[in-house]
């Protein structure tokens, strides 16, 4: 059978002489694994549509659940990302994180347009790296069933004020309900705590329109990164050589 899915290469892997085996991220169907049969022949049409980041239209011939690619059309290749080793280590963890993605499962045309949305902000430069990334992070576990619940403080309701984020809950606390605080509880100061509530709200186009102080993006970048973490129970080494590239971080 024959069908069509509009794709991001998200991991390519070698095989054979010529080959290679791809893992794609689709609007509908999640993640795909398809063959590319002489892909890394000199000259051949299937080269430019199975790079690293591309985005394209693929045909895909499928058997037995599995996938063979036929042609592509290319949209649009982000050949910025290569261009520049932190935004390509950047995108490389946004592409691990995607990879948990289901395999053949019923897809989300929304984790898709997250995907595009943030490689194409960060390959021109639109906004501050790390605005990119905690919006990616928040954004994602929210489309994911994981949306924290930062309308108010869980204890007495109150809002309009800082707090303090339980990450294994997902629940707020204000500065007068709190507990001594401890592993998994993280401040988080009235811009950020507004920063959070537009990300999980706002149309996708808009994601990234927000700006903070140093000190309200520090906490909103350590939560957003910390409650992915938790939710997703696994460590990302294309995170750690992302974070060895930055300058070191003060304490908050």
């Amino acid at each position: 059978m024959n069908i069509t899915v509009e794709a991001l290469v998200l991991r390519t892997v070698n095989y054979r002489e010529s080959d290679k085996i791809l893992t794609v991220l689709t609007r509908d169907r999640g993640c795909l694994t398809v063959k590319a049969t002489g892909a890394r022949r000199k000259g051949s049409r299937l080269g430019s549509c199975t790079q690293l980041f591309c985005h394209s239209e693929l045909s895909l011939y499928e058997r037995d659940g599995r996938f063979t690619l036929d042609e592509g059309d290319v949209k649009n290749q982000f050949y910025g990302l290569s261009m520049d080793l932190e935004k390509m280590a950047l995108a490389s963890y946004f592409a691990q994180v995607l990879l948990s993605e289901p395999e053949d499962g019923p897809g989300s045309p929304d984790v898709l347009r997250l995907a595009l949305n943030s490689f194409y902000a960060l390959e021109k430069g639109l906004y501050p790296h790390a605005t990119i990334k905690a919006a990616f992070e928040l954004r994602y576990m929210a489309m994911n069933g994981y949306a924290p619940d930062l309308s108010a403080c869980a204890a007495c309701g109150k809002t309009g004020q800082g707090g303090y984020i339980d990450i294994a809950s997902g629940l707020l606390v204000c500065p007068a309900c709190i507990r001594p605080t401890g592993y998994g509880v993280l401040p988080m100061d009235e811009p950020a705590l507004g920063a959070a509530r537009y990300i999980l709200g706002c149309d996708l186009k808009k994601l990234f329109s927000f700006k903070l102080p140093e000190k309200s993006m520090a906490f909103l970048a350590r939560f957003c990164e910390d409650y992915l973490l938790d939710k997703t129970e696994q460590g990302y080494k294309t995170l750690d050589f992302y974070k060895s590239l930055l300058p070191r971080e003060e304490p908050i």
